[in-house]
């Protein structure tokens, strides 16, 4: 499904949540919606997923959401970032899904399983009494079993263990096919898995567009983490903006090309005085506060 926004714009009171905002998605495209907490992401999302009215243009496949409802709903699957408490059995909550999605509850079923979740078990449940993680699974296994053009998934792993989430990720690709997909996520894994293209949302207005390599490997975190002895080289941490933790170690969070420059300096600098040393990798994807792209 091709995706084409023109001067989007969506206030609430007196706060822009987006502004004039463009950008085009081609058919197939899997794209990361990143940025800082309150820059518009979800926003966009539930634009297009036609649940919000706005200002400008937005087209999916020359179809304006709100107006075509009725024509996308089977094409469209959008995943909240966070389930819904509803009071509704869990089966009944199936059932109406599996109707406006054209497909059986048998399917979600499957999919819920392929999570490792068995519904027999929740039916009976209102899904608001469900935990957190059981509740996501459910929603991402109603939004596998459809047939869909395009998915909108904001935060889908959020809540879910390890183990899941890479179940998901096999169950992903096996249905997503040529879909477009809109993913918002601060998963390094998730993103550097699912996607090909980033916009980058600041304050509401789109600060960057265009391909993923480079923008993820210049965007990923890692914690550099060692041990040292003598005043000299604890001034010489401080100095760079290291943090003294637990027994002895002094941390700090660097990029990808801090990293290296960072491990050069240590080796260099410190020399016998350093005692241990590791650098690991952050899950998460590194944005500057400022949302600076």
């Amino acid at each position: 499904m091709q995706v084409e926004v023109e001067g989007l714009a969506r206030r609430f009171g007196g706060v822009k949540a987006l502004d004039d905002v463009s950008f085009r998605l081609p058919p197939g495209r899997r794209t990361a919606l990143v940025g800082p907490n309150g820059s518009g992401k979800s926003t966009l999302n539930r634009v297009l997923a036609g649940l919000l009215a706005h200002e400008g243009r937005v087209r999916l496949d020359g179809m304006a959401p709100r107006q075509r409802a009725p024509e996308l709903a089977r094409r469209v699957a959008y995943l909240p970032q966070q389930a819904p408490r509803l009071a509704a059995p869990v089966r009944e909550l199936v059932r109406a899904l599996a109707e406006l999605r054209g497909i059986a509850p048998e399917d979600v079923a499957a999919h819920a399983a392929g999570l490792g979740l068995n519904m027999e078990e929740v039916a009976q449940q209102p899904l608001q009494d469900l935990s957190g993680g059981t509740r996501q699974k459910l929603l991402l296994a109603a939004t596998l079993a459809a047939p869909v053009s395009l998915f909108i998934l904001d935060e889908p792993t959020g809540s879910l263990d390890p183990a899941a989430r890479q179940r998901f990720f096999r169950a992903f690709e096996e249905v997503a096919d040529a879909a477009t997909v809109v993913l918002c996520s601060h998963r390094l894994e998730e993103v550097r898995a699912l996607v090909d293209h980033v916009l980058v949302l600041q304050e509401g207005r789109l600060i960057y567009d265009g391909g993923a390599g480079g923008f993820l490997e210049a965007r990923s975190a890692h914690v550099v983490e060692l041990q040292v002895e003598g005043d000299a080289a604890q001034r010489w941490l401080q100095e760079r903006g290291f943090r003294p933790g637990a027994a002895g170690w002094w941390s700090r969070r660097a990029s990808a090309p801090e990293k290296q420059k960072l491990v050069r300096a240590i080796a260099s600098e410190l020399g016998p005085a350093l005692l241990d040393l590791e650098v690991r990798p952050l899950e998460e994807l590194s944005l500057p506060a400022d949302g600076h792209a």
